[in-house]
């Protein structure tokens, strides 16, 4: 049962009852004996929810894949349509395509890190151009009553990140507040370099003394009530209205801040807003890394030949429109069978090979295999909506010792795609001539 303590507190307490009777054998007064088991009902409770987190990640692993084959072609397809001539009076419902298409593939990334565990590469970073990007997402999609305003200090230092993690802890906490404003209000983005001491670190458990770059969200709306405040970074934990939130925002902040080292502190009142304070820590003697990211027209192609290799027709349909906007000319495969033979019709015109992974007769591995033997230096974009399990990180690997330099996960965007190709077709001192297949 649940009890009371004396200062008010609740907590779970086992309780045996004994009867205690007279000579007659009548009951005249019980023994009972309590014990407090609040921790044991809490080591059940964390049993209980990686039993369910555990079902959930099989769950995630066993549509990922086709989750993502089914939101590739939308990302695709939305930058596209949004450069013909009518795009002009449907700007609106492209952008709450793309949006849309860029929160499912969000939920399929944040359960696949709970499930598995899932890390992507960290590089070193300025801050500044995840909050440009984040800014043009808001602006274009939060509504009009709400007023982003963000506040850099000019020297901040740079970070050693997973550029599309924090992204999304960024993007959850702003879509947070966006929320909690319903009727419109501030939301406002600071960030500034912190030299933490042992003394400072004391005051925030999970803190070693060194440079950080403190970064706090914070909003004026509707607060969180203060027996919802301990359980906010609870996995599917929401305050929020059935099917309006997932219960996996905070929770995903929580797990990337504290995989990078840092600490999240939330401040927050009914009716006066919350501020969420992130801790990351900083690498200030260290180069960052200029991203490179395009936010309009990809890189424009010069009539190069492309081999497009997938067996769904969507994502055949939409790359090949993509890469012909964009001054390629493509040929399709569904499988590597026809993308072996295509490649023996047209040995010399084929300049690169962009190829799902996972294919029905011959798929991408074996694919590899043959064009590495066929054409050396023939470049190859590998594409997979797998899951990064152990077996598909073995096999990424072994492409690697093959000579593949690009991997594209599902679902990627246009630019994506159009950078990483452009990338691949002016590698320095690849030998044009080399891309020939041996006879």
């Amino acid at each position: 049962m649940v009890n009371q303590r004396k200062d008010g507190s609740r907590y779970f307490e086992e309780e045996t009852i004994t009867p205690v009777r007279d000579a007659d054998g009548e009951i005249t007064h019980f023994v009972g004996i309590k014990q407090d088991i609040s921790e044991r009902k809490g080591l059940e409770n964390q049993f209980l929810r990686a039993q369910r987190l555990e079902a959930v990640g099989k769950l995630a692993a066993g549509v990922a894949h086709d989750l993502n084959n089914i939101l590739a072609p939308i990302m695709m397809a939305a930058p596209l349509l949004r450069d013909s001539p009518t795009a002009g009076d449907f700007n609106q419902s492209l952008d709450l395509i793309e949006s849309s298409a860029l929160r499912g593939a969000g939920v399929v990334r944040q359960l696949l890190t709970f499930s598995r565990g899932r890390e992507g590469e960290r590089i070193v970073m300025h801050l500044k151009h995840l909050v440009r990007d984040l800014g043009l997402i808001i602006r274009e999609t939060f509504p009009r009553s709400i007023r982003f305003e963000p506040s850099l200090a000019p020297d901040l230092w740079p970070l050693f990140v997973d550029p599309t993690q924090l992204h999304q802890v960024l993007l959850n906490l702003c879509i947070n507040a966006r929320d909690a404003m319903p009727e419109g209000g501030v939301l406002r983005l600071t960030a500034s370099n912190l030299m933490v001491d042992e003394q400072y670190a004391g005051l925030l458990p999970g803190l070693e003394s060194g440079p950080y770059l403190q970064i706090e969200v914070s909003d004026n709306g509707q607060g969180i009530a203060p027996e919802d405040q301990e359980r906010i970074f609870d996995l599917f934990f929401s305050t929020k209205e059935p099917g309006a939130g997932s219960g996996l925002g905070l929770a995903t902040v929580q797990r990337v801040v504290t995989d990078h080292g840092g600490v999240v502190k939330v401040r927050s009142q009914l009716g006066q807003g919350t501020s969420f304070q992130l801790y990351l820590p900083a690498r200030p003697a260290e180069v960052a890394i200029v991203e490179a990211q395009l936010l309009t027209l990809g890189p424009v192609g010069q009539g190069e030949l492309i081999l497009v290799v997938d067996d769904e027709d969507s994502i055949i349909q939409i790359t090949q429109e993509m890469l012909r906007r964009h001054g390629y000319r493509t040929l399709t495969a569904a499988d590597g069978t026809e993308a072996v033979a295509c490649l023996a019709q047209h040995p010399i015109e084929i300049k690169a090979v962009i190829t799902d992974l996972l294919m029905p007769e011959m798929d991408g591995f074996r694919l590899v295999q043959v064009l590495k033997h066929m054409a050396p230096d023939l470049p190859v974009l590998v594409s997979s909506g797998l899951e990064e399990t152990r077996e598909h990180e073995a096999r990424v690997e072994r492409l690697r010792e093959l000579g593949v330099t690009c991997f594209l996960t599902k679902p990627y965007s246009a630019i994506q795609c159009l950078t990483a190709l452009r990338a691949a077709l002016t590698v320095p001192g690849r030998p044009e001539a080399q891309t020939t297949p041996k006879r």
